[in-house]
C-alpha cells in the first residue's frame, strides 16, 4: 500500500479525535439481471447515507483509494469493464493532491459477463474493494464479497449440486462462523475422522457444556481500567508542568477569581471551566467506540500491522525531537483563532470554548503525551476504546482538578513556582522516554514480521543507552536548544538523576543469561525470552516446543493420550509474555506444561500467508463473505466461532476428541488461578481415562 493510503489510516486514529463517526454508512445489494442469449449482468447497487461518498473507480491510485470490482466464478466470463451508473462528482482535492471523483446518495457497478458454458450453471462471485469518506474523515478501506448462483432455464437444478461437487477457485467453502447455521453442524466429528485444515466451526467443541464445572468457573479478559486511568491521571500532571501550560494556570485562575465583580460565580465559573476540560479530553475517546463498532477486530489489525508500527515508531522519533526542543508541533493557528472567536459568546459557551482554546494551544507538550496514551492503549489491549475513555479522563481530570482546587483556594497561587528553565528540563526527560516507548513499537514490527532482528539484549542495551543519556543530561554534562547555558543542577534533578542510575543497574541484569526470567517490570514490553542471542526462537519457550496448529496438536493428542491446552496468543501481546514469563515458568506450573498436556499455541496475529489449499472464506450472512488469507485470520475465527471469545491470552483445555474439559479462562492472572485451571482440567481427563 502506498505511503498516502497509510498516512489515512493513521489519519483515521490521530485525527479523527474531533470527528464523529457513523456505522455502516454504505449498504450493498447485489442482483443478476438476465439480458437473454447466453448473457448477464451482475449489478452492485451502493446505498449512502447522507453526507458520505465512496470513491470511483477511475481516479489514480496516489490519491485517494479507488473502487475495485472483480467479477469472476465457476462457468463464468466477463463481458467487457465494470461501468459505473451514478452522478459522478468530479473536484482537485487539496488533501490528496489531486484529482478525485466520487458518488453520493448512490451509485451502480455494472459488469456483463456469460456463461462460458450455456448448459450448465454458475457460480458469480464479485468483490469491492472500497473506500468511504464524508467532508472531514475516510473510514479504512473495506474489501466484501458477494455470491449468488444463476441456472439457465433449460438446466436442470441437478446441474447446480454437479457444480458443487469440484468447487473452483473462487467458489465459497461452505464453512459458516455462527451456530445456527446447518452447515456448521454437518462438520464431520472430531472423533471419527481427521479434520479438514478449512473447517473453522467443529462440532464436538460445545463451550456452553464443558465435561466438568471445577477450577475457576467462567473467566473473561479483565481489563484494569484504574491502571489506565492512573496512568492518564499521572500523564495530565506532567504535562501541567510543561511550559506550553504551567504559565496558563495562574493567568487563567486570576481571570476567573479577579477579573470577576462576583467572587463567588468566578469561583463556580473556574469549576465549571475544569469540568468542560475532562468533558473535552473523555470525548476524544468517543469517535474510538464508534470505530470500534465498524470493525471489531481493527484495532488488532492496527497493533500487528508491521508497517503501521514501524509508522508508530518514527511518529514517537518525532514525539522526542519536539520535546527535546528542536522544533515544534502545533494545530493551525486557525483553529485555535476561530475557538478564541467562540470565547465571546458568553455564559457557559464561552466557558466551554475558553477550555477547548487551552486544548488546543497547549497541543505542543500534551500531543506526544496523549500520542503515547493513545498508542500504548491501541496496541496493547483487548478493550481499545474503554481504556482509551479512563485514560484521556485521567489526563482531564488532573488539569480539572488542579483548576478547580486553585479557583477555590486562590492563595495557594502564591505557592506555585515560578516558571523558568525546570519546565524545559522536564519537556526533555519526556523526550527520553518518548525515544524508550519508540522502540517497543519497532520491536513489535520485528516480531509480527518473524524477522527476530531485535533481539531482547539489543532491546535492553538500547535502553540502558537511552537511561544512561537522561542521567547525563540531568546531571549538567549534555544540553539541548531551550536549555539555560549555565543550568543549575537542582536537588530534584540530582534526585532523579540517581534513580536513572538505579535503572540502569537493573536493566543491566537482564543482559546476564539466567534459568528463571528476570525484568518482571518490563514483562510484556521486551521481546519474548525465546528471542534471544542465548536461545533460538524456533526452541520455544521455556524449553517448550508448542504446536502453532490446532490440527497438529490433535493428532498429537490422541497419540499421546493427553488434553490439549489451547494457548490463543499473539505476537504483539504483552499479557501473553507476562504469563509465559512470570506464570508458566514457576515451578509448580511448568512441569504440567511440559508433561501433563500437548500445548497449542495459535497466533491471532500472525501475518504468514495461508498454503493455498488451506485459503477459505467465511460465510458473514447477508450475502458477505470474509476471506481467510493468513495464519492469523484462521486462529482469529477459530477462536471467535468455536469459543466465542477474541482476547488474548485465552486458555481452553480439550479432550483429544475435541471436547471442553472445563470453562476457560482470559488474561493475565495470578499463578494459583491459573493452577487451579490446570489441575481441574488435567485431573478429570487423567480420572477419566
Amino acid at each position: 500500500m502506498k505511503f498516502k493510503n497509510w498516512f489515512l489510516l493513521i489519519f483515521l486514529f490521530f485525527a479523527t479525535v474531533i470527528n464523529a463517526q457513523i456505522k455502516n454508512p454504505v449498504k450493498f445489494k447485489f442482483t443478476i439481471n438476465e439480458l437473454g442469449d447466453n448473457q448477464y449482468e451482475a449489478v452492485l447497487n451502493a446505498t449512502l447515507e447522507s453526507g458520505w461518498h465512496i470513491n470511483s473507480k477511475d481516479i489514480p491510485d496516489d490519491t485517494a483509494i479507488p473502487t475495485e470490482v472483480i467479477l469472476s466464478g465457476q462457468n463464468i466470463v466477463p463481458i467487457g469493464k465494470v461501468v459505473e451508473v451514478g452522478k459522478k462528482i468530479q473536484e482537485f482535492s487539496e488533501a490528496f493532491g489531486g484529482e478525485i471523483a466520487y458518488y453520493s446518495k448512490n451509485v451502480a457497478f455494472k459488469q456483463k459477463f456469460k456463461l462460458k458454458d450455456p448448459a450448465k450453471a454458475g457460480d458469480v462471485v464479485a468483490e469491492i474493494t472500497y473506500q468511504t469518506c464524508d467532508d472531514r474523515v475516510c473510514l479504512a478501506p473495506n474489501t466484501l464479497e458477494f455470491n449468488q448462483k444463476i441456472t439457465p432455464k433449460d438446466v436442470a437444478v441437478t446441474a447446480v449440486d454437479e457444480e458443487k461437487t469440484e468447487p473452483a477457485k473462487d467458489s465459497i467453502v461452505a464453512t459458516e462462523l455462527l451456530p445456527e447455521k446447518s452447515a456448521a453442524t454437518e462438520i464431520t466429528p472430531i472423533e471419527t475422522a481427521k479434520l479438514d485444515p478449512k473447517q473453522l466451526k467443529i462440532s464436538s467443541i460445545d463451550i456452553a457444556n464443558p465435561l466438568t464445572d471445577c477450577g475457576t468457573g467462567s473467566s473473561k479478559i479483565s481489563e484494569n481500567y484504574w491502571t489506565y486511568l492512573l496512568l492518564g491521571f499521572i500523564g495530565g500532571l506532567i504535562a501541567l508542568l510543561t511550559p506550553c501550560v504551567f504559565p496558563m494556570i495562574p493567568l487563567t485562575v486570576s481571570f476567573f477569581t479577579k477579573g470577576n465583580k462576583n467572587p463567588a460565580k468566578g469561583k463556580r465559573d473556574a469549576i465549571i471551566y475544569g469540568f468542560f476540560i475532562l468533558l473535552i479530553f473523555v470525548l476524544l475517546s468517543v469517535p474510538f467506540h464508534l470505530i470500534d463498532g465498524i470493525a471489531g477486530n481493527i484495532f488488532n489489525e492496527i497493533s500487528t500491522n508491521v508497517w503501521l508500527n514501524i509508522v508508530f515508531f518514527l511518529i514517537f522519533i518525532f514525539f522526542a525531537g519536539s520535546f527535546f526542543g528542536y522544533y515544534d508541533i502545533t494545530l493551525p493557528s486557525s483553529i485555535a483563532n476561530k475557538s478564541s472567536k467562540a470565547e465571546e459568546a458568553g455564559g457557559m459557551i464561552g466557558i466551554f470554548f475558553m477550555a477547548l482554546t487551552l486544548v488546543i494551544v497547549s497541543f505542543s507538550c500534551t500531543g506526544p503525551i496523549l500520542g503515547s496514551l493513545l498508542g500504548s492503549a491501541i496496541t496493547g489491549s483487548a478493550n481499545v476504546p474503554m481504556l482509551l475513555t479512563f485514560a484521556l479522563a485521567g489526563f482531564g481530570l488532573a488539569w480539572a482538578i488542579v483548576f478547580g482546587l486553585l479557583a477555590l483556594f486562590p492563595q495557594a497561587l502564591q505557592s506555585l513556582p515560578k516558571s523558568g528553565g525546570w519546565m524545559n528540563t522536564v519537556k526533555v526527560v519526556l523526550g527520553f522516554v518518548e525515544l524508550a516507548l519508540a522502540l517497543k513499537f519497532l520491536s513489535k514490527a520485528d516480531l509480527v514480521s518473524k524477522t527476530f532482528l531485535i533481539k531482547r539484549e539489543l532491546f535492553i542495551a538500547i535502553w540502558i543507552i537511552i537511561a544512561i543519556g537522561l542521567v547525563i543530561y540531568l546531571f549538567g554534562l549534555i544540553r539541548f536548544p531551550h536549555d539555560d547555558k549555565k543550568p543549575k543542577i537542582s536537588t530534584t534533578r540530582k534526585i532523579i538523576g540517581v534513580l536513572g542510575i538505579g535503572f540502569v543497574i537493573y536493566l543491566i541484569q537482564g543482559l546476564i543469561p539466567a534459568e528463571r526470567p528476570k525484568l518482571q517490570l518490563l514483562s510484556g514490553i521486551l521481546p519474548p525470552l525465546n528471542v534471544s542471542y542465548f536461545h533460538d526462537e524456533k526452541d520455544g519457550i521455556l524449553g517448550m516446543k508448542p504446536e502453532h496448529d490446532f490440527f497438529n496438536a490433535i493428532e498429537l493428542a490422541k497419540k499421546e493420550n493427553k488434553p490439549i491446552l489451547i494457548d490463543f496468543t499473539g505476537y504483539g501481546c504483552e499479557n501473553c509474555r507476562k504469563m509465559e514469563e512470570f506464570v508458566w515458568s514457576e515451578p509448580d506450573i511448568l512441569p504440567i506444561l511440559q508433561n501433563d498436556v500437548v500445548l497449542a499455541s495459535l497466533y491471532v496475529d500472525d501475518k504468514e500467508e495461508l498454503p493455498e489449499d488451506q485459503k477459505t472464506k467465511i460465510d458473514l450472512g447477508d450475502g458477505q463473505v470474509k476471506k481467510v488469507k493468513t495464519i492469523g485470520d484462521r486462529w482469529s475465527l477459530f477462536q471467535t466461532a468455536n469459543f466465542n471469545n477474541n482476547s488474548q491470552p485465552h486458555y481452553v483445555l480439550l479432550t483429544p476428541d475435541g471436547k471442553v474439559i472445563n470453562n476457560p479462562v482470559s488474561g493475565y492472572m495470578e499463578k494459583e488461578k491459573f493452577k487451579k485451571f490446570l489441575e481441574c482440567g488435567v485431573n478429570y481427563f487423567k480420572n477419566k481415562k
